[in-house]
C-alpha cells in the first residue's frame, strides 16, 4: 500500500447501505467475477501486477467502519495483498465440475468485514488453464463497478477502453408530467396483481452450487434480429425461459409461467458510483414450446417495459418514498421483494468487447456469479466477452437441485433459438 496517498473516508451511498443489510447468517454479501485463462497464472505474478495497480482502485485497500453517523469506507492502514490472495499449493488441476464446486465452497464464506471486501483464490485446470475467482462484497461493487474493476487492475492493456456502454441508455427521469402519465401504468405492471407461487421460493439455508454455460453472442445476435424488435437482451431472456422450462418440467412436471426480475444498470459513462442499477419485471412464457414464439413474447414484454422507461422510473419513485418516509420506501420494496412478485433475477452485464489477455495469457471466459435472496433459491447471471456470453447460475441446491441440468439446458436452448432463425 503507497504510504503516501491520501486515506479515504468515504461515506455508503444509501444503496450500498440497502445491499449491506440484506447480508445474514445464511446470505453472503458479495458477488464473483470468474475469469478462465489459458495458461498457468501464479500468485506472485498475481501479486506483482495487483501491488503495480492496485492505486487505480484506492477502495479496494478500504475496510468498512460503522460511525453514529452511518457506513464509512476507510482507509486501512494495515491494508496488505497478502491477505486477499490465495492459491492452493500443490493442488491437483480441477475439471470443470470440480470448478464449480471450488467456486461454491468460495461462496458460502462470509468475506471478513474486519479487512477490504474482497478476495482472489486461483486454481489449476484441466489443460494447463487457470482459473480466477474474485469475490467483491456487493456493496462495494455492483456487476457494472465490478467490471471496471477488472479491467483497471488485470487486463494487459488497462489504458485502452474495453468496456462496452449500458446496453440500456438513462432516460430523462425529471419528467414529472410524464413520470405522473405513466406512475399509474408503472405501479400496475409492478405491483397490480398477485402472482403463482415461485418454484425457486424456500427457506434459504448456508449451501451453494453453482452452473456455468457459454454460447455465441455473434449468434445469438443473430437470431435476435428475426423478430423485428428483438434485442440481444431478449433473446438470453427466452434462452433462460427454455433453460427454466426443461427443469421445471423435469423436477415439478406442471408448468406455468415464471415471474423474472431483469436489473437494468444505470451508470453513466463515467460515474464513480458504486451501485447504480434500477429493474424491471416480466413473466416468461414458459408454456411456450417454440424457441422463436417464446423470443417474440419476451420482445413484446420488454420493449413496453423501456418504451416506457420503467427501470428509470422505478428509480425515482423509491428515491422520493425515502425522502417522504424510510419506513414507506422500505414497505414498499418489501413487497416487490416477495417471491410472488419475482421467482429470480437474470442480470446482463456488458464486458470486454475486443479479447482480452491477462499476464500474456489469453482469457477464454469471463462469469458473473451473484448471491441469491431469502425465499429467492435461484440467480442467474451473463457477462460479455469478445464473441462469447458466459451464464453463471447460482442455487441453494435443497431447493434447487441437479443446477448442472439447468447449466447444460442454457447451452441446448440457445443453440435451439439459433437453429429455429437459420
Amino acid at each position: 500500500m503507497d504510504d503516501h496517498a491520501a486515506p479515504l473516508a468515504q461515506p455508503l451511498a444509501p444503496e450500498d447501505v440497502a445491499i449491506l443489510s440484506l447480508e445474514s447468517d445464511t446470505i453472503v454479501g458479495h458477488v464473483c467475477r470468474v475469469i478462465l485463462v489459458d495458461g498457468q497464472l501464479t500468485r506472485e505474478a498475481l501479486l506483482n501486477r495487483l501491488a503495480g495497480h492496485i492505486g487505480h482502485t484506492p477502495l479496494l485497500t478500504c475496510r468498512l467502519e460503522e460511525r453514529p453517523d452511518g457506513y464509512f469506507w476507510v482507509t486501512d492502514p494495515h491494508f496488505d495483498l497478502e491477505n486477499h490472495v490465495s492459491a492452493p499449493p500443490m493442488q491437483t488441476p480441477l475439471d470443470r465440475n470440480e470448478l464449480c464446486d471450488a467456486i461454491a465452497q468460495l461462496f458460502e464464506q462470509h468475506l471478513d468485514r474486519s479487512r477490504p471486501l474482497w478476495s482472489i483464490s486461483l486454481f489449476a485446470l484441466e489443460g494447463g488453464a487457470s482459473a480466477l475467482v474474485w469475490r467483491i462484497h456487493h456493496a462495494l461493487a455492483d456487476g457494472t463497478t465490478a467490471a471496471k474493476f477488472a479491467e483497471r487492475l488485470l487486463w494487459d492493456s488497462p489504458d485502452k477502453p474495453v468496456m462496452s456502454a449500458s446496453s440500456h441508455a438513462r432516460h430523462d427521469v425529471d419528467d414529472s408530467a410524464r413520470r405522473r402519465n405513466h406512475l399509474a401504468a408503472l405501479l400496475t405492471r409492478e405491483f397490480g396483481r398477485q402472482h403463482g407461487s415461485s418454484p425457486f421460493d424456500g427457506a434459504v439455508g448456508t449451501k451453494r452450487e453453482i452452473g456455468l454455460a457459454e454460447t455465441s453472442l455473434t449468434n445469438l445476435r443473430q437470431a435476435a434480429k428475426a423478430i423485428h424488435g428483438a434485442t440481444v437482451n431478449d433473446a438470453i431472456l427466452a434462452v433462460v425461459a427454455g433453460a427454466l422450462r426443461h427443469w421445471i418440467e423435469h423436477h415439478h412436471g406442471r408448468l406455468n409461467n415464471v415471474r423474472v426480475r431483469v436489473p437494468v444498470s444505470l451508470h453513466s459513462e463515467h460515474d464513480e458510483a458504486l451501485n447504480r442499477d434500477s429493474y424491471f419485471s416480466l413473466e416468461l412464457p414458459l408454456r411456450e414450446v417454440d424457441p422463436l414464439a417464446r423470443l417474440r413474447a419476451v420482445q413484446r414484454a420488454t420493449s413496453r417495459r423501456k418504451a416506457e422507461a420503467d427501470a428509470e422510473h422505478l428509480e425515482v419513485l423509491y428515491h422520493e418514498l425515502a425522502a417522504v418516509s424510510p419506513r414507506l420506501r422500505q414497505f414498499a420494496a418489501s413487497l416487490e421483494d416477495s417471491p410472488r412478485r419475482f421467482a429470480l433475477s437474470v442480470s446482463n452485464v456488458p464486458g470486454p468487447r475486443l479479447p482480452v489477455s491477462m499476464l500474456g495469457l489469453p482469457v477464454t471466459g469471463i462469469f458473473g456469479i451473484a448471491e441469491i435472496g431469502e425465499r429467492h433459491a435461484l440467480r442467474i447471471s451473463v457477462h460479455s466477452h469478445a464473441d462469447q456470453l458466459c451464464f453463471g447460475l447460482c442455487a441453494d441446491p435443497q431447493l434447487v437441485p441437479d443446477l448442472q441440468r439447468m447449466a447444460s439446458a442454457v447451452s441446448e436452448e440457445a443453440e435451439a433459438l439459433v437453429a429455429a432463425t437459420r
